[in-house]
């Protein structure tokens, strides 16, 4: 059995991450492919409570950045050892919102922690697990900031951040995709429709289809 493909959806808050990896999964299953969806962080039970803790202080205190970057990793070393790669090696596509390169961004060019630690810590962290396809669904910051404030619901830890922070994460996803041959950038600030078919023809090439 051939081995799943696993493709990572990356961006800035209000980009449609969730929304167009919905799409994106629907497309694929009509398409005969069978696919698992999943998020960082979280993904599995340990990753739901730590998603809690990071992006809602659910132990009443903010973690410390260092802190931060660790409860992250150990979300994802749990979803890959036991959701990841199970159903990579089933021959099922996986398609994550949010992966390594949030760390990169967030707390790499966000926080300013040095990006060769995180590459290190984080190949520990995936076991060297790396996407075959990462989208990065690249939003003006002030886009961004009017889709949030129409999301229902208290803004998240990383929502409330500042828009100094936010800029330095959008310029460090794009670096990271200038970097990378695995990224395609796809500007998500048209229609949903419109970056729909954007994203399939991204995906198209890693399909045995016409």
């Amino acid at each position: 059995m051939a081995r799943g493909r696993f493709i990572t959806l990356e961006g800035p808050e209000g980009a449609g991450k969730s929304t167009h990896l919905a799409l994106l999964a629907e497309r694929l299953r009509t398409a005969g492919v069978p696919v698992r969806t999943t998020r960082e962080p979280g993904g599995t039970r340990l990753g739901e409570r730590v998603r809690a803790l990071l992006q809602y202080d659910a132990a009443g205190e903010a973690p410390t950045p260092r802190a931060e970057l660790l409860l992250f990793l150990a979300s994802r070393a749990q979803l890959i050892d036991t959701v990841i790669r199970p159903a990579l090696d089933r021959g099922e596509w996986v398609l994550s919102d949010r992966f390594c390169d949030s760390t990169f961004a967030y707390q790499g060019y966000g926080r300013g922690m040095p990006l060769d630690a995180l590459i290190a810590l984080n190949a520990f962290a995936t076991d060297r697990l790396t996407p075959d396809l990462t989208l990065l669904l690249d939003l003006p910051r002030a886009e961004s900031v009017a889709r949030v404030e129409h999301r229902q619901g208290p803004a998240d830890r990383f929502e409330r951040e500042r828009d100094a922070f936010h800029l330095r994460v959008a310029a460090g996803f794009r670096e990271l995709a200038r970097r990378e041959e695995r990224f395609r950038v796809i500007d998500s600030s048209g229609t949903p429709e419109a970056t729909a078919e954007a994203v399939w023809q991204a995906v198209r090439p890693f399909l045995d289809i016409h």
